[in-house]
């Protein structure tokens, strides 16, 4: 049974990653009821939480159907880290989550994110106040280094879990790297079997498919397997990947019908968390993957991503499933 403190997950635990604009309460809903076992939220601003930005605060709100939850945060400063940290106890999450991973440039540039990896002081200084500031489990997301040359996570894991994390998930890439080239996950393997290591370790990057997820399970001795870009459009992947760990089958993949059926409760889910602007807007990324490999989609979609009428969303969608239902055309 892998825990994070007292959270129990089971015995190899799917997570879905945090994304930013990605995995918010309606995208987070359906990656649990199709096999997560754990789900964070977007990554938050400490700065945000502490000068009470309206939009920031929309992202602590959690829901016990979703749980265990972790809501992710970060930030460079130490005071602003602490207060945060409190604010974001008081929402009563399973998990406070550190993103030290974040590679984009207005994240990283300013010392937070995986700004800190050019800092290891200063990033083990902010976890271990963290720590000391929460009785919730603290956890870590964070890279293999800044970049090639500074890879540096088995010292960085060491570090973290002495002044207290209870558990870290790794992406396999440098920050450097961004999402290019192919995950680096021998150097997540080092630090699972580093005899130094007892809290779980996380992999994360390049799963997509339930082929690839035991692989590298097998290949690398993690605990469990956090999922980001993959699940976009497709929370099936989850339970894909749990029907093969299970019988060694591939599970088929969802028809027309329950692919519609995703995105009409997204849209709704959507539009009542969001509003109807910003809940259209958001969704729209979500499109494309949802209805991948249907023939002569693209009017459709093109369609799906400019409207911006609710009702008529909804009429395209029932449009696509009256079009394409019939003969079940995915592959």
């Amino acid at each position: 049974m892998v825990k994070i403190g007292q959270v129990e997950l089971g015995e190899f635990p799917l997570l879905l990653a945090p994304m930013e604009d990605v995995s918010d309460p309606p995208f987070r809903k359906l990656c649990k009821a199709q096999g997560a076992d754990m789900v964070y939220t977007e990554f938050i601003s400490a700065d945000g939480l502490v000068h009470e930005a309206k939009n920031t605060f929309q992202k602590l709100e959690i829901f016990d159907y979703e749980r265990p939850v972790g809501i992710q945060y970060f930030g460079g400063q130490l005071e602003s880290m602490i207060e945060a940290a409190e604010i974001i106890e008081s929402k009563n999450p399973d998990v406070i989550d550190i993103n030290f991973g974040c590679p984009v440039a207005k994240v990283a540039c300013r010392m937070a994110g995986a700004g800190l990896l050019r800092d290891i002081p200063q990033m083990v200084r902010l976890t271990e106040a963290v720590v000391k500031s929460t009785s919730r489990p603290v956890t870590v997301k964070t890279r293999l280094g800044w970049d090639e040359s500074t890879i540096n996570i088995v010292e960085v894991a060491e570090r973290l879990q002495d002044v207290g994390i209870q558990a870290l998930s790794i992406h396999g890439r440098t920050r450097s790297q961004m999402y290019k080239g192919a995950a680096n996950w021998s150097w997540i393997a080092k630090v699972k079997e580093n005899p130094r290591m007892h809290i779980p370790i996380f992999g994360n990057g390049d799963i997509d498919s339930p082929q690839k997820a035991l692989e590298y399970k097998n290949r690398y001795g993690v605990d469990g397997i956090m999922i980001g870009r993959a699940s976009i459009g497709y929370p099936w992947v989850f339970r894909e990947i749990k029907h093969y760990f299970a019988t060694g089958e591939v599970l088929a993949p969802p028809g027309v019908s329950e692919r519609i059926q995703a995105a009409r409760q997204h849209l709704q889910d959507s539009l009542d968390w969001k509003g109807p602007k910003l809940g259209v807007l958001e969704m729209r990324r979500h499109y494309a993957p949802y209805f991948r490999d249907l023939p002569n989609i693209k009017p459709f979609r093109a369609r799906l991503v400019t409207e911006m009428e609710p009702a008529v969303l909804f009429a395209i969608l029932d449009e696509i499933e009256e079009v394409y239902s019939a003969e079940e055309l995915f592959v």
